[in-house]
């Protein structure tokens, strides 16, 4: 049996991704675009929702990145650090997913009442949102109309795909397979050399 080829793990040395995580049942996929992540030299940081601390730990994501999971917009080490303006300063790229609807709209309110929200308004690099939720509320109006916002102020998006989802249908929502997630984001990383090489 031939093994697959296995990651370069040079490839992604020296930048920074922030992965935000939502609360919905795809939650479990984001482990294994974190790891593909690690494994091809990036450095990972991992912010997660109450609601997405319902359906993973973030214990396994901490095991993951060898790093401090954020969970809370007031999290601190014994010192006064605003976690959402120094991670996402350092960062380049921020990813979210699976990005809820909630999520989406928040963000095109620029609405700001949590750790992950708070952080993608205060981003300084480009944010990627994979969306994932029923059929039903990815077709709603609303959400288009708050898609096309954020895509029309320079957000990303891989979109959802068709298949079985948690709601026991088949349809249009279900996010996109950690490997097309890896695809988008490293090519968005390749576009500029990473910021830590400029210090």
């Amino acid at each position: 049996m031939t093994r697959p080829p296995q990651p370069d793990p040079t490839e992604l040395a020296g930048y920074e991704v922030v992965v935000g995580i939502c609360g919905g049942i795809a939650a479990y996929k984001v482990a294994t675009l974190v790891s593909s992540l690690v494994q091809r030299g990036a450095g990972v940081t991992v912010a997660m929702t109450d609601a997405a601390q319902k359906f993973i730990t973030p214990l396994t994501f901490q095991s993951l990145t060898a790093r401090q999971v954020f969970t809370d917009l007031w999290q601190s080490e014994n010192y006064y650090d605003p976690q959402h303006l120094n991670l996402t300063e350092k960062a380049d790229a921020f990813v979210i997913a699976p990005a809820t609807a909630n999520m989406i709209g928040k963000i095109a309110r620029g609405l700001a009442d949590d750790l992950l929200s708070t952080m993608v308004m205060s981003a300084a690099c480009p944010v990627l949102l994979a969306p994932a939720m029923n059929t039903r509320m990815w077709q709603n109006a609303i959400v288009q109309e708050n898609v096309k916002s954020l895509e029309k102020h320079g957000f990303l998006m891989v979109p959802p795909g068709e298949g079985w989802l948690a709601c026991r249908t088949i349809g249009a929502g279900r996010m996109a397979e950690p490997q097309d997630i890896l695809t988008n984001v490293i090519q968005l990383l390749k576009k500029s050399p990473p910021k830590s090489a400029a210090k």
